[in-house]
């Protein structure tokens, strides 16, 4: 079971959106914050991340990657104190899935791709709402292959668009977000590393947090998952809290709850069959903790999401997830 597969998945509500934002210096560009996660990758030239908040200024460089955990607004810029403009509008031609936006003067030019990851950040997974509020990640001088290769390949896709492009530069845009995390999961020193980063490695925790991925209905009790990672149940239970940042048997109630949402956005599984999925054997008790957990009952849920693809109204506009 890839944990960090299912937990993006878990989060997913829609496809990337993407824009090729061409800049030549003087030239800085204020973006809003988005639904979901935010990312930028420099394919030419260099630029700066200016944080609205009182965060320094970060240099970005060709190659560079930054993830934008929480979508918030931000500034790109050929150097920090350029006054920025607003958004404009991004043209769209018929061959190309991908907008392109142009700014700036008669200088040095840069040339990024900006968009958003869909994420719901109304209950994000906490591998995620854990990471740093920018996670920025050079490639060059070797670092970070996998990652460096696909910024390569995406490079390549949309300065010459060739037969098939349409299908992989969405791709390569889609599979970026795991190329993404696992590299600075990969950055966290072994010794070192904290919460999620540390969970994943860790002998006692990983071989647990995986059961309860791949089997999330099981009758799973903190003794049973102890007798995976050869501890006892309340060493077990303290290094489980301590790594993950909640006791063993809550996390597994929001795995649950959570692969109980997956299905009712994206199937039409009947309430038992959900519930059964989730780990409860009826559907009564399953729609009591579903509510407890999201405010609004699973039924309720999955009219939400429908009418939220068919008019664009919020999803759980008939009630609120619990924080």
């Amino acid at each position: 079971m890839d944990i960090l597969t299912e937990a993006l998945a878990s989060m997913r509500t829609a496809g990337p959106s993407s824009v090729r934002t061409e800049g030549r210096a003087p030239w800085a560009l204020r973006l809003p914050p988005v639904m979901g996660a935010g990312f930028h990758v420099v394919l030419y030239g260099s630029c700066w991340l200016v944080p609205l908040e009182d965060v320094p200024p970060i240099p970005l460089t060709a190659g560079d990657v930054i993830f934008v955990r929480d979508g918030r607004g931000h500034i790109l810029a050929d150097q920090p104190g350029t006054p920025p403009e607003e958004p404009r509008a991004a043209r769209f031609s018929a061959d190309s899935p991908i907008g392109a936006v142009s700014m700036g003067g008669e200088g040095p030019r840069t040339s990024l791709l900006c968009g958003n990851y869909h994420l719901d950040q109304d209950r994000p997974h906490p591998l995620v709402s854990k990471l740093p509020e920018f996670v920025h990640l050079p490639t060059r001088h070797g670092r970070h292959p996998e990652l460096s290769a696909a910024v390569q390949l995406l490079g390549t896709e949309l300065d010459n668009p060739r037969i098939g492009s349409d299908g992989i530069v969405p791709a390569l845009i889609d599979s970026l977000l795991l190329y993404i995390l696992r590299a600075w999961l990969d950055d966290q020193p072994a010794g070192a590393a904290r919460g999620w980063a540390a969970a994943l490695q860790d002998a006692a925790v990983a071989p647990a947090l995986t059961a309860i991925h791949a089997a999330p209905e099981t009758t799973w009790t903190v003794e049973s998952l102890a007798a995976r990672s050869g501890l006892s149940r309340a060493a077990f239970a303290r290094r489980f809290n301590a790594l993950v940042g909640e006791p063993p048997m809550a996390y597994l109630t929001r795995w649950r709850m959570t692969t109980a949402a997956k299905l009712l956005r994206e199937s039409d599984a009947p309430l038992t069959a959900v519930a059964a999925r989730a780990g409860y054997g009826s559907e009564f008790a399953f729609a009591k903790a579903f509510k407890r957990e999201f405010g609004v009952a699973p039924g309720g849920y999955r009219r939400g999401r429908e009418r939220h693809i068919a008019t664009g109204e919020p999803p759980l506009a008939t009630g609120t997830p619990r924080a």
